[in-house]
């Protein structure tokens, strides 16, 4: 029986996808980077400080990994609180409620800073339905690495086999897997070229679920 939800948060609850990348690659610009599209595709799900690790090595980059993350979250930051766009994805507040009166705990474990799980959760009022938020920033490795999932079960007090992770990309759905987890794979218009074919079930609007099924599902 599945006793937690642990949810990502970009892609799944709300899609800062855009603004990342709009950060991203106006820092990459400073930089001198030229990234591919392919090549940035294997980041998704990743802690900005890690992809500035790869990148610092890949590229021989002279500033400290904080020094860049700081410049990326700066082109965010402001991206963010200029935004008159940024919304909930369709479905994701009315599952999330369904839950809570239902009485399911609820998780978040995002690859995102602490300083933008705020930014999400004070701009969309989402704090009252979760029990614990989990930062990749806390993790010396990334998604697909399930020491983050592994930890907010431990968080909840709930066995891994008894956790339902519902995640948009390829590293989130392998670490929810190699973590021993129920996986339902988000495959919505912004999570487009991602293989989420490990998961247990994908579904392709979070219309698609709600506590009942979810509480059904034998963990």
């Amino acid at each position: 029986m599945i006793r937690t939800v642990i949810f990502d948060m970009d892609g799944v609850l709300v899609d800062t996808e855009p603004l990342h990348h709009d950060a991203f690659f106006r820092h990459f610009a400073e930089l001198g980077i030229n990234m591919t599209a392919e090549e940035y595709a294997t980041f998704l799900g990743s802690s900005t400080r890690n992809v500035y690790q790869q990148l610092k090595q890949e590229f021989d980059l002279r500033e400290d990994v904080e020094v860049l993350v700081g410049r990326k979250r700066e082109h965010f930051g402001k991206a963010f609180d200029e935004s008159t766009e940024l919304e909930l994805l369709p479905g994701a507040r009315e599952l999330v409620e369904d839950l809570h009166r239902a009485g399911v705990p609820l998780q978040l474990a995002s690859s995102a800073s602490k300083e933008t799980i705020a930014r999400v959760f004070r701009r969309f009022a989402l704090y009252p339905f979760f029990q614990n938020l989990v930062s990749g920033e806390d993790f010396p490795k990334s998604k697909p690495d399930p020491a983050i999932f592994l930890h907010a079960a431990e968080l909840a007090g709930v066995e891994p086999a008894q956790c339902l992770v519902i995640e948009d990309s390829a590293n989130g759905v392998a670490a929810a897997k190699a973590a021993g987890m129920y996986c339902i794979g988000y495959r919505s218009e912004h999570s487009e070229g991602q293989d989420l074919h490990r998961a247990d079930r994908v579904v392709t609007h979070l219309g698609q679920l709600d506590a009942a099924a979810i509480q059904g599902i034998a963990g």
